[in-house]
């Protein structure tokens, strides 16, 4: 019973393999490729050492972030159970 799905499911494929090819959008798929290749070549990379120091000052502002999330969370909780006791 599996086997007839993906047969099925195979045929499905090849027939919008070939709906795609006939109408031109394979042509379109293959442009972009290569118009994709070319952009990223005129691309700057960072270095090595660009990119850790990049990476460093990501994760330093993460955990800064997450740093103020718990304590504002906390600060906020606790004012509303002080709130909940009156």
């Amino acid at each position: 019973m599996q086997s007839v799905w993906q047969y099925i499911l195979l045929g499905i494929a090849v027939a919008v393999f070939f709906w795609a090819w006939q109408k031109g959008h394979l042509l379109k798929l293959g442009n972009y490729v290569d118009e994709t290749k070319v952009e990223l070549k005129k691309c700057t990379w960072p270095s090595r050492d660009e990119l850790k120091g990049s990476t460093a000052v990501v994760i330093v502002s993460i955990s800064l972030v997450a740093i103020f999330t718990v304590a504002a969370d906390f600060i906020i909780s606790r004012f509303v159970l002080l709130l909940n006791n009156f």
